[in-house]
């Protein structure tokens, strides 16, 4: 159910971004319950001008390694679902690929259930 969108800038191997991925996708099936196999992401590389983030905003120091998630999902998480996964995700990421916590923010946009088609032209949640 979850689309999951990553944006960080340009220059990192391969293996860090698919690292950020799996990381955000673990994080989400342990922290809000998603199941395993529901992963769609989309993992974009900008330029400089490409990806603007206040590098002190909320007091939080940020670089040029700062990554952007945003994650549209089906509405119904509680909050405490929700903390449990931001801190989850910093915990992956810094462990692997080593992201810093500061440079990582996180945005969930809530959807309606029969928002969602899966395939063959149907709303498989609203049925």
């Amino acid at each position: 159910m979850p689309l999951v969108r990553i944006s960080l800038h340009a220059g990192k191997p391969a293996d860090y971004r698919r690292a950020l991925g799996d990381g955000v996708h673990r994080a989400m099936v342990e922290a809000l319950g998603v199941p395993a196999q529901d992963r769609f992401q989309v993992i974009t590389e900008h330029d400089a001008d490409g990806l603007i983030a206040d590098p002190n905003y909320l007091g939080i120091a940020r670089t040029d390694d700062v990554v952007l998630v945003q994650i549209t999902l089906g509405v119904g998480r509680k909050l405490a679902q929700k903390r449990a996964f931001f801190a989850r995700a910093a915990e992956l990421l810094a462990a692997r690929p080593g992201l810093k916590p500061q440079e990582l923010v996180i945005n969930l946009v809530e959807v309606a259930w029969e928002n969602w088609s899966y395939g063959d032209g149907k709303a498989q949640y609203a049925e």
